[in-house]
């Protein structure tokens, strides 16, 4: 099994590449991980991870200069497909970032936390949203497998995915809103989170990523 990690210039990528790594040993699973821009490697790869870091206009660009489109959107269609971050932001058909046009795989917009927020104990909420939160999983999935409900993963962001379909909502969080953070439908799977920072939960996510079989 050949996995393609998707390096377009944008993203934490020799952590992904790390943590995938990592999941690897987890999953017991028999792997070729490359991190790669070549476009070749991409069609050739059984499963493709697609991270994305920074603000989605200059991701969106980076991938378009790169050539690396048609590969991303061949792995959408037919291979077990992991976004990560911007990378699942993309995967959306529009960002209020730049208002950039995003990919269109799933039907929705990316839209920006509102400003002047105030969290359950009176203070002032950031943007960007940083740290660890909880996630609530609103469907069951493959890649949930031996993941505890509520378990808390690591975000960095100051833009959010709304899906127009609710069906894709695989996973909600709360900055203080409810906000969905995993969407996924078939062969795609998507998290807000970094999930190469989340320590163990994002190592499961990933480690059942390698052992997914569409």
């Amino acid at each position: 099994m050949k996995v393609a990690i998707i390096d377009y210039g944008m993203g934490n990528l020799h952590s992904v590449l790390k943590s995938v790594q990592a999941a690897q040993k987890l999953a017991g699973v028999n792997a070729q991980i490359v991190l790669t821009g070549h476009p070749e490697e991409v069609f050739a790869a059984d499963k493709v991870v697609f991270p994305g870091q920074g603000a989605m206009p200059d991701c969106m660009a980076a991938l378009q200069r790169s050539g690396l489109g048609e590969a991303v959107s061949d792995g959408l269609k037919n291979k077990p497909f992991f976004g990560i971050c911007v990378g699942a932001q993309l995967l959306f058909d529009h960002s209020e970032e730049g208002n950039t046009a995003g990919l269109g795989w799933f039907a929705g917009k990316v839209k920006r936390f509102a400003a002047g927020r105030c969290g359950d104990n009176g203070s002032k909420l950031k943007v960007p949203h940083m740290g660890w939160n909880t996630v609530r999983q609103t469907r069951a999935h493959p890649l949930f497998a031996d993941v505890a409900q509520n378990t808390r993963f690591y975000f960095v962001h100051s833009y959010y995915f709304v899906p127009a379909d609710k069906d894709i909502v695989l996973g909600t969080s709360e900055y203080p809103d409810e906000f969905a953070c995993v969407a996924g439908r078939d062969n795609v799977f998507a998290t807000q989170f970094h999930t190469e920072k989340s320590h163990e939960g994002g190592l499961l996510l990933l480690r059942n990523f390698l052992r997914w079989n569409v």
